[in-house]
């Protein structure tokens, strides 16, 4: 097989061997369906973080609470302060339902001090706007906020719950979804489940039974709603709609929530039981599990509100099918494990695990395994099976579950999902068997001169040859049980020593790999580079645990010399490590100190300096200076002292310039010392002026 092209070849080459078999332990299997875990908790901790001591809005505060409340968390910071006082503005000034209801259901957690007085004063604004309502969303604030101050004791009647509950299912169409408005909006499976907890609320409110058949058409659209139900192939499910117009599309998360919220709140309030499949009740608890943990806040809640739903109602409670590992090492003996519980990790009753069918990627119409009860470990509350007495092999598997429960009377309250399909990728240690290399003139193999190779370890193989030989190399790659492994990626590396590389990818023909390499039609993809080469066997495959890069040892060709117009050996990559190599030392000379004068020379020079300083005080000595005509008033003492102190200031200057400080932050000193010295000394000898001649003598 010809060496790839060059740039190719810089391409692994840059990426190296390790790296490339690392790439090749990379595994594909589908998300595994866990319950609620640490890991959410830890996600809310992160996710919802106050700022100031209060969050965006109310709803965004809600969510917060209510997230927290669900995972059981306690909350590290007190919004009261900052939320109570909105709450209570909102209470006692908003007429807009959709304000009141936001406020009041972040009340309901955070339990604010607000006056019984005021609940009664919203709950009147409210039975009032109710009937006024026409859209879809004015009648869910409106049902839902005095169902939020029921909750707070205050005594809510509806006494035309008759009327409200017809405009609501006015909205309502044939096929179970609803309108927003009474007009030509178009129907919507989001909408249904507002329509569905509006009502829930209007027959918690109801001051009497509601006619049971309105009850029942209800309990259809309920039904028909579910008919719309979308799936994957693993049993998840979930709601959707169509994006028409310019309408709001919500996504088949949000929509999903809103249809769970609404039919477990209805069946929580309505007698009898809802004829929904339980596994539908399962395969939605699987859509919102297989989003894994959302990064934002608004999602997190939507997930876990929906899910504590699942978790609590009365249709039938999901119980999860969860693997702690989908990876599975046959040589570690490792055991598949299974776990029972609902969608927060609670226990689940009384039950058996059975491995229903098998199927490889080989085998996909005919099970390789059937009918396995797991064994049940109820001090770890795990159920497992032993893989070694099933005689399967490496690769990846398809496997299907099914829950049988142990109790009759549970089948009507949980949901076990029916056949559970899941992703399993076994492991193994893969034996490299009948490895030989060698140098023949022929493309036919002579047994006799092929050199075995054993490819556990290095090899240390030394051939040779020129432009007219070739080179075999042949292996064959057996699984556990003995049967012909193919592997992902299987590589031969020729090294040169001038650093040139040349990696050839290896086929399998009659389970085992061959090659043959024809140096005659090479010599110009190596350049005609004549030489040392070393030579490696990379083999790489995700369910191998033994992946490997072998020197199987070293080939001395002897190749032509190059023609006039061959083309050059591609220049090598410089490796980035260089940079970060000890640099050469820096050897630096500084220039020799200047030739000083003798001590005692400096000394008698500082002595001359001094002289006149001491002439200067003999002087004033010899004229009697004295301190007679120093002013006495007061004004002209300050500025005296001041210009004296400053002629001592410019003279202390000096003697700092001689010490440390340098010429221009002297000069800027002295600049301002000098406008001081000049206001305060004009008032001084101002002063001495206007002072009487004769005073002066005396």
């Amino acid at each position: 097989m010809p060496s790839p092209p060059s740039g190719m070849a810089w391409k692994l080459r840059f990426f190296g061997f390790p790296g490339l078999i690392c790439a090749c332990l990379s595994i594909s299997v589908a998300s595994v369906i866990r319950p609620v875990s640490d890991a959410h908790r830890s996600a809310a901790l992160e996710l919802f973080v106050p700022v100031d001591g209060s969050f965006p809005s109310l709803e965004e505060a809600y969510q917060a609470l209510r997230t927290f409340q669900i995972l059981g968390l306690e909350r590290t910071y007190d919004i009261s302060h900052a939320t109570c006082p909105i709450i209570s503005e909102i209470l006692g000034s908003s007429s807009k339902p959709e304000d009141l209801f936001h406020a009041l259901r972040v009340n309901s957690i955070l339990g604010c001090q607000i006056g019984t007085q005021i609940f009664e004063d919203v709950a009147s604004r409210l039975l009032v706007g109710i009937k006024e309502a026409n859209l879809l969303m004015d009648f869910y604030y409106s049902v839902l906020s005095l169902f939020y101050i029921k909750q707070q004791g205050s005594s809510i009647v509806l006494l035309d719950a008759d009327v409200i509950f017809d405009s609501i299912k006015a909205h309502g169409q044939s096929d179970g979804r609803y309108r927003y408005d009474s007009d030509n909006s178009e129907p919507s499976t989001h909408a249904a489940g507002i329509a569905l907890e509006t009502l829930a609320g209007v027959l918690s409110l109801a001051d009497s039974d509601m006619d049971q058949s309105k009850i029942e058409v209800v309990k259809n659209d309920i039904v028909k709603l579910f008919d719309s139900i979308k799936s994957y192939d693993d049993g998840t499910l979930y709601f959707d709609e169509k994006r028409i117009g310019d309408t709001e599309y919500r996504g088949p998360l949000a929509t999903t929530a809103s249809v769970v919220h609404g039919v477990t709140a209805f069946a929580a309030i309505v007698s009898g039981k809802l004829e929904i499949n339980g596994d539908k009740m399962a395969g939605l608890a699987k859509f919102f599990l297989s989003i894994g943990i959302p990064g934002r806040t608004n999602d997190i809640y939507i997930q876990l509100e929906s899910l504590s739903c699942l978790e609590n109602n009365r249709i039938s409670i999901p119980l999860i099918l969860s693997f702690p590992a989908a990876v599975l090492s046959l040589s570690s003996k490792d055991r598949l494990k299974a776990d029972v519980t609902t969608v927060f990790g609670s226990a689940a009753p009384p039950l058996t695990v059975n491995l229903v069918q098998v199927f490889s990627p080989d085998s996909e119409d005919v099970p390789i395994l059937e009918n396995k009860e797991l064994q049940c470990d109820p001090e770890n509350s795990i159920h497992y099976l032993d893989l070694l007495p099933l005689k399967v092999d490496v690769g990846k598997y398809i496997l299907f579950f099914e829950i049988s429960l142990h109790d009759p009377d549970h089948l009507n309250i949980y949901a076990t999902g029916g056949r559970i399909k899941a992703f399993f990728f076994f492991t193994g240690i893969i034996k490299a068997d009948k490895a030989a290399v060698g140098i023949f003139d022929t493309d036919a193999e002579n047994a006799v001169a092929l050199q075995k190779l054993d490819l556990s370890r290095d090899n240390t193989v030394s051939l040779a040859a020129n432009h007219l030989k070739k080179m075999h190399l042949n292996f064959q790659l057996l699984t556990p049980l003995g049967h012909t492994f193919k592997p992902h990626q299987v590589f031969l590396k020729l090294r040169h020593e001038s650093k040139v590389e040349h990696i050839f990818a290896l086929e399998s023909s009659a389970g085992k790999y061959k090659v043959l390499l024809d140096f005659l039609g090479l010599v110009e993809k190596f350049y005609y580079l004549s030489g040392r080469y070393d030579i490696k066997l990379a083999v790489g495959d995700a369910a191998m645990e033994n992946s490997f890069l072998r020197a199987i040892g070293h080939i001395d060709l002897d190749l032509p010399q190059s023609p006039e117009k061959a083309a050059p050996p591609p220049p090598q990559p410089i490796d980035p490590y260089l940079r970060f190599v000890p640099k050469q030392e820096i050897s630096h000379i500084f220039r020799a100190p200047e030739k000083r004068p003798p001590e005692e020379l400096s000394s008698a020079f500082l002595v001359l300096t001094l002289l006149p300083l001491v002439g200067f005080l003999i002087g004033l000595l010899h004229l009697g200076v004295n301190l007679k005509g120093f002013p006495s008033s007061s004004v002209p003492v300050f500025c005296s002292i001041l210009f004296h102190g400053g002629i001592g200031a410019i003279l202390l200057l000096y003697v700092f310039f001689w010490l440390k400080l340098d010429l221009f932050t002297t000069l800027e000193a002295l600049g301002l010392l000098g406008v001081f010295l000049i206001f305060v000394g004009h008032r001084t000898l101002s002063h001495h002026a206007s002072t009487p001649t004769k005073l002066k003598t005396t």
